[in-house]
């Protein structure tokens, strides 16, 4: 469904020192940087799929999705979605896409939310009973019932975020892009909105790429994760594998009757003790789960036990670490 092949992307930033004598200087010289955005970058989507596309500020993340939706043209490479080409068929293009930028509104600030999905109704050529069925299935899923009739000036971020998104499934999509969909959401909030787009995604086919800084929005959506820094593509690949591969550190914490002595538990680190809890990290790759806890059963009379495993934000940072971004 998606095949991008070789696209690269540049910008010419204006280049300019401190100081009066500076300033005027670039009245009548001004230098610049080139700083390449993408650089060679290639991968391939399929249909259905939910992918994280992930990266520290300034990677090129948004200049990947700005691209793919047609808004921005490459100085190189090739973009080929749904047959067509985004900045040369953009027309066609758009009416089978669904984009929501966090920071950018696709609503119109003065009038009421109904005003702006009527209005996006007729741009699409949205057919009236499709609309109506999107409309009903959106505003009681997201809960837009109370917002409908209120100016998008009013709206508190995350009320004009869950408008938003409902404005960018009315045409049903074939892709949905998001760039920061979950940003200022409460945690109720973000938990429908999670759910929402994992139903769209089961039940409608919709293909989404999904971009944020938020790792429970990849980890609750998303099965393969593309990696991006300084403009090139770091890693592609499944989000159980990165598990595997930097997750093996787990968080054991244990509740037992009152025993005096620390313990010393080979392949362990205790990193909280009192009379009645520790808490241990445990590499797996080192030592197993279960024998730490059968020799906590040898030395205590054990209450209750969790296991964590690592954070995914943890996970996301060691591979940061790795490719030196």
């Amino acid at each position: 469904m998606i095949t991008v092949e070789g696209l690269s992307k540049s910008f010419k930033v204006p280049k300019r020192s401190s100081g009066l004598r500076q300033a005027t200087k670039a009245l009548f010289h001004r230098e610049h940087t080139i700083v390449d955005a993408l650089k060679d970058i290639s991968f391939s989507i399929e249909p259905g799929e939910i992918v994280g596309y992930i990266g520290p500020n300034g990677a090129g993340k948004s200049t990947t999705i700005k691209v793919m939706s047609g808004i921005l043209v490459p100085d190189a490479g090739t973009c080929t979605i749904m047959g067509y080409t985004p900045w040369k068929d953009r027309v066609s293009y758009v009416q089978n896409i669904g984009v929501v930028f966090g920071q950018r509104s696709q609503l119109w600030w003065d009038v009421p939310v109904i005003d702006s999905f009527e209005l996006l109704r007729d741009i699409y050529k949205i057919p009236e009973v499709e609309y109506k069925d999107n409309l009903d299935l959106l505003v009681e899923t997201l809960e837009l019932q109370s917002l409908l009739h209120s100016p998008v000036r009013q709206l508190s971020l995350g009320q004009r975020m869950r408008c938003e998104i409902a404005a960018s499934l009315l045409p049903s999509p074939k892709i949905l892009f998001l760039d920061e969909p979950t940003i200022g959401l409460d945690a109720v909030s973000k938990i429908a909105v999670r759910q929402f787009i994992n139903t769209i995604n089961k039940e409608k086919g919709v293909t989404i790429i999904l971009t944020t800084h938020d790792m429970f929005d990849i980890e609750a959506l998303a099965d393969r994760v593309l990696l991006i820094g300084k403009g090139s593509i770091l890693y592609d690949g499944k989000l159980n594998e990165l598990r595997n591969r930097f997750g093996t550190h787990k968080t054991i914490t244990v509740d037992y009757r009152e025993h005096a002595k620390r313990f010393d538990i080979p392949g362990t680190s205790l990193l909280s003790w009192s009379s009645e809890r520790a808490i241990f990290s445990v590499d797996t790759e080192q030592t197993m789960v279960s024998e730490v806890i059968t020799q906590l059963s040898n030395q205590v009379e054990l209450i209750d036990i969790s296991i964590d495993a690592q954070p995914i934000e943890d996970i996301i940072v060691q591979l940061y670490k790795e490719y030196q971004i």
